[in-house]
């Protein structure tokens, strides 16, 4: 192997390093935010993060979401949804409706104390979020393009 493969090996294994290190970077913290988000929206709301999560996605379609459209989206296994879900249920939060063209399918609806709660716990999320958001790089670049592209 001559210098010049050495060298371009050497190279492509410090970008992947670099692309590790930014990758464990993230991780770290979005499990630190997502840490932060269980303590203020259980302590203020009686909600996880998750709870959250689904509440929003629900709120964000209009109300209502098939069960199996939240599935793709809420970034949880299918067993942790139906637990999820049916804690929420069990809190009023959100109730099962079973779809009237696909008697198969079964659909979320939040309920109006769920939208009320929702809207409550959205404001303790956002500044959790913002607070972070000030010194996050990725952030930071997400708002300016953004920006960019809206202007």
């Amino acid at each position: 192997m001559g210098a010049q493969t050495r060298g371009t090996i050497a190279a492509e294994s410090a970008e992947v390093d670099e692309l590790a290190e930014g990758w464990q970077q993230l991780v770290r913290r979005f499990h630190r935010i997502t840490c932060q988000l269980d303590r203020a929206l259980s302590a203020a709301h009686g909600l996880t993060s998750s709870e959250f999560t689904v509440l929003e996605q629900m709120y964000q379609a209009g109300g209502s979401v098939r069960m199996s459209e939240l599935a793709q989206t809420a970034c949880v296994t299918q067993s942790a949804l139906s637990r999820l879900v049916g804690r929420l249920h069990d809190d009023g939060l959100l109730r099962r409706k079973t779809c009237d063209a696909d008697r198969r399918s079964v659909s979320a609806e939040l309920t109006p104390a769920g939208k009320r709660r929702y809207l409550q716990a959205r404001e303790t999320q956002r500044k959790i979020l913002q607070t972070e958001a000030d010194d996050c790089p990725v952030t930071t670049a997400m708002l300016r393009d953004g920006n960019r592209a809206a202007g």
